[in-house]
C-alpha cells in the first residue's frame, strides 16, 4: 500500500492517498463558547507517563481530542487497541490509515495493567477499524475485556466498537465477553455517510447496536453522533428516532472539529442552546441518558455518565 505523509502537520504521519490528496478546505476560526483546558497539569504528565511506560495507544492523542487536558488530569484515558493505523480513511478521522500492523498478542495484559494502575473505576475500550482481519478484531476486544476483569475486577468496561462490517459473528463474541456499555457510533445523518464515513453502512451500524441488546439486554447501548457536518435539525431528529427504535439508552451529540485542511469542512457551529435543545428533546424520546454539548465526546465524563445510566435504569424500573 501506498504511504503518503501529510507534511500538513507538525508530527507527519502515513495517510491513505484519497484523503491526501484532497483539495484543501480552509479551517474555520472556532467560536469563543468552544475552550478545552490547555494540557500540561501534573495529573496529565502522570498519566501520559503511565501509558508510554505501558506502550499503549490512546484515542485522545490519536483523534486529538480536545478534552485530553482535563480527562489526562483526572487519570482518565480512552485506549485505542489494535494498533494507530486504521483500514479506513473516514472524512472527519484523523487517525492515520494504511495497511495495520499485526495484533499484539501482549496487549491485552497491558490494558489491564495500566487500568488497575490508573484506579480506573470505569474504563473505555475502543479500536481501529480492522477490516483485514476475519472476525474485525472482535476476539481482542474480548481477550482485552477478560484482561481487565483479572486484573481490575472493580472496574466497569465500556467498548466503543467499529461496525463489524461483512464480519458474521463478530459482534456476538464481544457481547458474550460482557462489556457493560456497548458503543458503537453512527457519527453523523444517513446523508451525509457518503461524503462522511464512505466506508459504513447507516443501517447496519444501527442494526449493529439492535442486534448488541437483543443478546443480551442488560447491556446498556450508547451511540453517538457530530454534528456542523451540513446536517439539519429535522435529519437529526429522525437518527434520534432511529436509535430509539434499535432501543438505545445513551446518546452522545457534539460538534465536528476539522483536524486539518484535508478533511471534512465544519459546515456550522452549533450553539449551547441548540445543544441543549437536542438534549431536551432526546429525554423525551426517550434515551436514559443524553449528553449534549460543542465539546461533548463519546468518551468524556464516561464514569460519570456510567453512574447516571444506572441511576436512570433503576428509576425506570
Amino acid at each position: 500500500m501506498t504511504r503518503v505523509l501529510d507534511l500538513l502537520e507538525a508530527d507527519p504521519r502515513p495517510r491513505h492517498p484519497e484523503k491526501a490528496h484532497r483539495p484543501d478546505n480552509p479551517v474555520a476560526r472556532k467560536p469563543d463558547w468552544i475552550r478545552a483546558k490547555a494540557p500540561g497539569s501534573p495529573g496529565y504528565n502522570a498519566t501520559r507517563a503511565l501509558v508510554r511506560e505501558h506502550k499503549l495507544v490512546t484515542v485522545c492523542e490519536e483523534a486529538r481530542c480536545p478534552n485530553i487536558g482535563e480527562c489526562w488530569e483526572k487519570k482518565h484515558a480512552t485506549f485505542m487497541i489494535m494498533g494507530e493505523i486504521c483500514t479506513r480513511a473516514c472524512a472527519f478521522c484523523n487517525v492515520a490509515t494504511g495497511l495495520p500492523h499485526a495484533l499484539d498478542a501482549d496487549e491485552p495484559a497491558r490494558v489491564g495493567d495500566a487500568t488497575a494502575k490508573l484506579g480506573l473505576s470505569h474504563v473505555v475500550v475502543t479500536s481501529v477499524d480492522r477490516d483485514d482481519l476475519a472476525d474485525g478484531g472482535a476476539a481482542h476486544f474480548a481477550a482485552v475485556i477478560r484482561a481487565i476483569r483479572a486484573a481490575a475486577p472493580a472496574t466497569t468496561i465500556e467498548v466503543l466498537t467499529p461496525d463489524f462490517l461483512r464480519k458474521a459473528g463478530a459482534l456476538e463474541i464481544v457481547v458474550e465477553a460482557r462489556p457493560d456499555v456497548f458503543n458503537h457510533n453512527l457519527e453523523t445523518v444517513p446523508g451525509k455517510y457518503l461524503s462522511v464515513r464512505p466506508g459504513a453502512r447507516y443501517f447496519h451500524s444501527l442494526r449493529l447496536l439492535q442486534r448488541a441488546k437483543e443478546l443480551d439486554p442488560t447491556i446498556f447501548t450508547k451511540s453517538g453522533l457530530m454534528v456542523g457536518l451540513g446536517e439539519s435539525r429535522t435529519e437529526v431528529l429522525q437518527v434520534m428516532d432511529d436509535l430509539r427504535s434499535a432501543e438505545v439508552d445513551f446518546l452522545t451529540i457534539g460538534q465536528y472539529l476539522q483536524p486539518t485542511p484535508k478533511h471534512h469542512a465544519v459546515e456550522s457551529f452549533v450553539t449551547p442552546a441548540e445543544f441543549e435543545a437536542y438534549a431536551a428533546v432526546g429525554a423525551a424520546k426517550g434515551f436514559l441518558l443524553v449528553s449534549s454539548s460543542p465539546l461533548t465526546r463519546s468518551s468524556h465524563h464516561a464514569g460519570e455518565d456510567f453512574a447516571k445510566l444506572r441511576a436512570a435504569r433503576l428509576k425506570s424500573l
